[in-house]
């Protein structure tokens, strides 16, 4: 081949990979959900008279928007966050909803949340303090005048997905001044199921620790609740959340489960599976000890659910 053929070959080469380049940038691109066109900041009072930070995004347009709280895990928001409530935000985002994600723990002393903080030292961030956090979100969404105050959603995973359940079932004296109404509709990814949630409550092996051995009462929502867990979730089990499924449906009301085989707790994520003997965990039986972990499978099964349910109750309704 002469050096003119030759010099031809490597142009032609250069300009089939610059194609290929070219053509998986443009798919990254549509495949990732971009963030909002904006964000901004706000403030929310909360019942306890905490002052609240919290991020709020809006997609293109002018609205009136539905919208979804995310209410983070044990974490928190702050340089030690999991990144799931913005990897949700995106999700939610592009899909044409506004989020708001209220900070519960910096302003209560957690910056960096309270994975590994006893329980006795961290009950001023519960899920039932929490829970009122997210009513109070939910008056600061309905409040705005390109939010659609009957479309507002709850999400949360973990501790926020503990926060979900109890603001589901929350006493309306302890909603925030100003909220118009419940949440239309709420999604807890791999949530603590063995608490008290208004009826419904559990008796442990060892008092506040150890496997459940009993299931009491029943869990009554006041809208939809879908509940997306991992069956090797050793963080929080997933045989407590069937079994408030399970009772709750039972009494009539509209909840729903879907269980991974193979996933773990924070499987809508790419971590590797890690076990931390410090992480508070009600139970195992020492009450420390928590296995987290990645699951490409469920967490795409995932972004699906939660597109379905809520365009079903927060869109079509």
């Amino acid at each position: 081949m002469g050096v003119e053929a030759c010099s031809a070959q490597r142009v032609r080469s250069r300009f089939v990979r610059s194609l290929l380049l070219l053509a998986l940038a443009l798919a990254l691109a549509c495949a990732a959900p971009a963030l909002a066109a904006t964000e901004s900041t706000l403030t929310i009072a909360a019942v306890d008279g905490a002052q609240l930070p919290a991020r709020l995004l809006r997609p293109d347009g002018t609205g009136p928007f539905p919208a979804v709280v995310i209410v983070h895990d044990c974490s928190g928001l702050g340089p030690r966050s999991s990144g799931a409530p913005v990897r949700w935000a995106r999700e939610l985002v592009a899909q044409g909803y506004v989020v708001l994600m209220p900070d519960s723990f910096t302003p209560r002393g957690f910056p960096d949340g309270v994975c590994t903080v006893p329980g006795a030292e961290s009950r001023a961030v519960n899920g039932i303090v929490r829970g009122r956090d997210a009513h109070a979100a939910l008056a600061a969404l309905q409040a705005l005048p390109d939010v659609d105050g009957r479309r507002v959603g709850l999400l949360g995973g973990s501790h926020g997905g503990w926060t979900t359940l109890a603001a589901m079932v929350q006493p309306e004296d302890t909603r925030a001044p100003g909220a118009r109404s419940e949440f239309a509709a709420a999604i807890a990814l791999y949530p603590v199921c063995g608490a008290r949630l208004g009826e419904w409550s559990v008796r442990r092996e060892k008092g506040n620790v150890g496997p459940v051995v009993e299931y009491l009462g029943v869990y009554r929502p006041v809208a939809p609740v879908l509940i997306l867990i991992g069956v090797k979730d050793d963080w929080t089990p997933a045989e407590a959340c069937q079994k408030l499924v399970e009772a709750s449906r039972a009494a009539g009301f509209t909840m729903d489960i879907k269980v991974y085989p193979d996933a773990l707790h924070s499987f809508d994520s790419n971590a590797p599976v890690r076990y931390n003997p410090q992480r508070n965990n009600v139970n195992s039986r020492d009450g420390r000890g928590a296995t987290i972990g990645g699951n490409a499978e469920a967490w795409a099964d995932a972004r699906k659910q939660v597109e379905q349910f809520f365009r079903a109750h927060l869109k079509n309704g």
